[in-house]
Protein backbone atom coordinates (compact mmCIF):
# COMPACT_ATOMS: atom_id res chain seq x y z
CA UNK A 1 0.00 0.00 0.00
CA UNK A 2 0.80 3.50 -0.58
CA UNK A 3 0.30 7.10 -0.17
CA UNK A 4 -1.98 8.30 -2.98
CA UNK A 5 -0.47 10.99 -5.02
CA UNK A 6 -2.45 14.01 -4.18
CA UNK A 7 -2.35 14.05 -0.55
CA UNK A 8 0.94 16.43 0.15
CA UNK A 9 2.04 16.11 3.34
CA UNK A 10 3.88 19.15 5.46
CA UNK A 11 5.37 19.52 8.76
CA UNK A 12 4.42 22.31 10.86
CA UNK A 13 6.56 22.40 14.37
CA UNK A 14 6.08 19.19 15.69
CA UNK A 15 2.50 18.17 13.69
CA UNK A 16 2.64 17.09 10.57
CA UNK A 17 -0.30 17.77 8.30
CA UNK A 18 -1.81 16.51 5.62
CA UNK A 19 -4.17 17.49 2.54
CA UNK A 20 -5.46 16.29 -0.77
CA UNK A 21 -4.48 18.50 -3.87
CA UNK A 22 -7.48 19.87 -5.08
CA UNK A 23 -10.28 18.56 -2.35
CA UNK A 24 -11.71 16.25 -5.08
CA UNK A 25 -10.65 13.46 -3.01
CA UNK A 26 -10.84 14.41 0.31
CA UNK A 27 -11.75 18.30 1.42
CA UNK A 28 -10.23 18.89 4.91
CA UNK A 29 -7.04 18.58 6.69
CA UNK A 30 -5.38 15.52 8.52
CA UNK A 31 -2.97 16.42 11.59
CA UNK A 32 -0.72 13.46 12.81
CA UNK A 33 1.31 13.11 16.23
CA UNK A 34 5.00 11.87 16.07
CA UNK A 35 3.61 8.15 15.92
CA UNK A 36 0.94 8.44 12.82
CA UNK A 37 3.52 10.97 11.20
CA UNK A 38 5.92 8.01 10.98
CA UNK A 39 3.35 5.32 9.66
CA UNK A 40 2.20 8.43 6.77
CA UNK A 41 6.18 8.84 6.07
CA UNK A 42 6.60 5.33 5.56
CA UNK A 43 3.52 5.11 2.86
CA UNK A 44 5.28 7.24 0.84
CA UNK A 45 6.71 4.54 -0.99
CA UNK A 46 5.28 1.08 -1.20
CA UNK A 47 5.47 -0.79 1.81
CA UNK A 48 3.36 -3.55 3.72
CA UNK A 49 1.21 -3.09 7.05
CA UNK A 50 3.71 -5.90 8.69
CA UNK A 51 6.39 -3.76 7.38
CA UNK A 52 5.03 -0.79 8.91
CA UNK A 53 4.46 -2.89 12.55
CA UNK A 54 8.12 -4.02 12.46
CA UNK A 55 9.33 -0.31 11.74
CA UNK A 56 7.11 0.77 14.72
CA UNK A 57 8.06 -1.89 17.17
CA UNK A 58 11.98 -1.13 16.29
CA UNK A 59 11.41 2.70 16.65
CA UNK A 60 9.19 2.48 20.14
CA UNK A 61 8.99 0.54 23.29
CA UNK A 62 5.35 -0.70 23.49
CA UNK A 63 3.99 -4.62 23.06
CA UNK A 64 3.61 -5.48 19.31
CA UNK A 65 0.29 -6.14 19.76
CA UNK A 66 -0.57 -2.52 21.24
CA UNK A 67 1.76 -1.11 18.19
CA UNK A 68 -0.19 -3.09 15.35
CA UNK A 69 -4.03 -2.11 16.81
CA UNK A 70 -2.39 1.59 16.63
CA UNK A 71 -0.91 1.02 12.91
CA UNK A 72 -4.75 -0.64 12.12
CA UNK A 73 -6.06 2.24 13.28
CA UNK A 74 -4.26 4.70 11.33
CA UNK A 75 -4.49 2.79 8.35
CA UNK A 76 -8.35 2.40 8.63
CA UNK A 77 -8.01 6.36 9.02
CA UNK A 78 -6.35 6.82 5.83
CA UNK A 79 -8.59 4.57 3.76
CA UNK A 80 -12.07 6.01 5.00
CA UNK A 81 -10.23 9.45 3.56
CA UNK A 82 -9.06 7.68 -0.09
CA UNK A 83 -5.54 8.61 1.30
CA UNK A 84 -4.14 4.76 0.68
CA UNK A 85 -3.53 3.41 -3.16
Amino acid sequence: MKLRSEFITQQIDDTQVMVAEGGEVFNGIVRSNATAAFIVDMLSEEVSRDDIVDAMCARYDAPREVISADVDRILDTLRSIGALE
